[in-house]
């Protein structure tokens, strides 16, 4: 069964290997093709890992049998090379129907995206070992997948559902077929006055695009109905093929009145690989435009080229398109698109659509936003320490300052003169970012470079500030790519990392293990010299030491291969083995973690840690460690025994 499963895996990474080759010539579908084959290529990357994982899945059975069984998770690549064979029968249908123009196509090439989604879904990584890097890879292209399905001009697609479980299941329902002595008229649609006409065309088109005759549409057709009853399968049918005939009814429900009332997104103001409105428009070398932390996301993966023109990127600066940026806020403006947390006569507009009241001294605030524009430093810097309290105090505060304007005020502050003003206006816009909308709109403003200036030329107190606004801005999952991917920032977090105050040294080592938690951050830290400080730290005992930090911080670091190797270079181990005898209970038990990774998969430090002496400190935390110590601790003993063994 795993020499099967390796095989299926082979298929897998030729056919995406093909898929660029094979894209229809047809001009009218060539732009959605070529786009669903650069996604399919993307996963040659994942199908290069499984086949790695078979292959040393192989070796190791040749030296320790019996090779354990494959279990029920490897089904999933079945299901994929079915997904990856549909799209190359997909593009050899359009190409052989360039003539036509019409829903078929269209029908067929929703489902291969939606077919492949699912079946990337329901892959598991872990079952592979399957790195961090590529598993990015894939949910890009998920996300992209799942995007391109919720276009308005999509069709509802809960159909499809059915009818893939019904061929999935098809073997098995063909021999229940055969053995009935009964013929299927219970199962005939004719029987119960409902036409089949829709949801056998869709059944049709899914099924060739599947490589299927027309026994199994038949067969898959009497399946649906079973598994659904006729009430449900004609509710679905309605769903599906309702925009066929044209409404002549007056009433109409709230949600098509909604949909109407809904603009279209100019395709200028897509994001090219989101597809998504726009909100931080950024120019990359070949002139086109996307959504800032969707292409850094993209570059992080390794990718140098430009998703939309397939053009090798000359550098890989971001430029920011304030012109388009100004024209998606003009149409928003123009379509009354309403922001969620937008206050309205005092009152907070939530996502839910409830309202919140906030009470607050409003006069009093635009009072001070006002002074902080004045001529006056002293207003300034009063208004500035005025406002730096007010956000520290509620939730209601910082809404009310971030209504008033105050965010884009702070900013330009950040480049003061004044030492004082400039570190009321960075802690201002940390007290600020506590309110989580306030982050959009301080990185919206431009505020991520300003901040980063005060973290690396600032006063001490304006640094530390500035570092944990750093974190606070970074707790956003887009910001973490936007932040990372910023110049200097995580450059000037390892200098406060290394030489700050100690307040400093622990505002910067939460914002660089938030910020690491993002696996494009993994790298730039450690070429930013991370590891450094964190030797450092680990050496000090002291009762200010940093002990838990460093270990934390590479906990996170050490999933990263290039961050893996680093840290085995960098003398990191003898001081993890001394911390497995002298440290605390939660120190034992990170180091204990940290040392277990890095031996994973690597035969060198594992050896290292046995030839230093690590098993009789981990014995000793197999037997009173904290439960997860214990854990870690038996896992490495096992590999150091499996590895004795092999070498006798």
């Amino acid at each position: 069964m795993a020499s099967a499963a390796a095989a299926v895996a082979a298929e897998l990474l030729a056919v995406a290997r093909a898929s660029p080759s094979a894209c229809p010539s047809a001009a009218q579908f060539r732009p959605d093709c070529a786009r669903l084959a650069r996604k399919v290529s993307v996963l040659a990357n994942l199908f290069e890992e499984i086949l790695d994982f078979f292959f040393v899945a192989t070796t190791a059975a040749a030296t320790n049998p019996p090779v354990p069984p494959v279990d029920q998770s490897f089904c999933c690549l079945d299901l994929l090379l079915l997904s990856l064979r549909a799209v190359l029968r997909f593009f050899s249908i359009v190409d052989s129907r360039s003539g036509l123009v019409g829903k078929h196509i269209t029908i067929q090439f929703q489902y291969v995206i939606w077919q492949l989604e699912s079946a990337l879904g329901n892959l598991q990584f872990d079952h592979f070992n399957i790195s961090d890097e590529v598993q990015e890879q894939v949910e890009l292209v998920r996300s992209q997948l799942r995007r391109s399905l919720e276009k308005p001009e999509t069709p509802n697609l809960l159909v499809f559902s059915e009818v893939f479980q019904a061929l999935s299941d098809i073997h098995g329902i063909k021999d229940i077929y055969q053995e009935s002595s009964n013929t299927p008229a219970a199962l005939e649609i004719g029987g119960t006055g409902y036409s089949d006409h829709d949801i056998r065309e869709i059944i049709v088109l899914v099924a060739e695009v599947n490589g299927k005759s027309d026994y199994d549409v038949e067969l898959v057709l009497a399946t649906v109905i079973q598994r659904l009853g006729k009430t449900k399968l004609e509710d679905l049918c309605n769903v599906v093929l309702k925009d066929k005939e044209p409404d002549n009814s007056s009433e109409k429900t709230l949600a098509e009145i909604k949909k109407a009332d809904t603009p279209v997104i100019p395709e200028d103001f897509r994001c090219p690989i989101s597809l998504e409105l726009m909100k931080d428009p950024v120019i990359v070398a070949t002139g086109q435009t996307y959504e800032r932390s969707f292409i850094q996301r993209w570059i992080d993966c390794g990718n140098r080229t430009c998703p939309k023109t397939q053009q090798r990127l000359q550098n890989l600066t971001l430029t920011p398109n304030y012109v388009l940026r100004s024209l998606i806020m003009q149409w928003c403006e123009t379509h009354r698109i309403e922001q969620p947390n937008r206050l309205i006569n005092g009152r907070l507009r939530k996502k839910d659509g409830t309202f919140y009241e906030i009470s607050g001294d409003r006069t009093a605030i635009d009072a001070l936003v006002r002074n902080l524009s004045s001529a006056s430093m002293e207003e300034q810097r009063s208004a500035a320490a005025e406002i730096r309290s007010l956000a520290k105090r509620s939730t209601d505060n910082r809404i009310l300052i971030a209504e008033a304007g105050a965010i884009q005020i702070l900013i330009g502050l950040l480049s003061a003169n004044d030492q004082k003003t400039q570190e009321h206006a960075v802690t201002s816009l940390l007290n600020l970012s506590i309110y989580e909308p306030n982050r959009e709109t301080i990185m919206l403003a431009g505020g991520i470079v300003p901040i980063i200036e005060v973290l690396r030329m600032g006063s001490m107190e304006a640094r530390e500030n500035a570092a944990a606004a750093v974190f606070s801005l970074s707790l956003s999952d887009e910001n973490k790519i936007t932040i990372g991917g910023t110049a200097g920032a995580i450059e000037a977090l390892v200098e406060l990392l290394q030489c700050g105050s100690s307040r400093g040294k622990k505002d910067a080592a939460t914002a660089l293990f938030n910020l690491c938690i993002y696996q494009g951050n993994k790298s730039r830290a450690v070429k930013a010299g991370i590891l450094n400080p964190l030797l450092d730290m680990l050496k000090d005992y002291s009762s200010n030491g940093m002990v838990d930090e460093s270990l934390t911080i590479l906990s996170v670091l050490v999933s990263h291969q290039e961050a893996k190797s680093a840290i085995a270079k960098s003398n990191m181990i003898p001081h993890l083995i001394d911390l497995l005898r002298t440290g605390q209970p939660r120190s034992k038990e990170n180091a204990a973690a940290v040392l277990l990774t890095l031996c994973k998969k690597n035969c060198n430090n594992l050896a290292c840690i046995g030839r230093l002496g690590a098993i009789i400190p981990l014995t000793e935390l197999v037997n009173s460690g904290t439960e997860r110590a214990k854990r870690k601790a038996t896992s490495l003993l096992e590999h150091l025994n499996k590895m004795q063994t092999i070498l006798l």
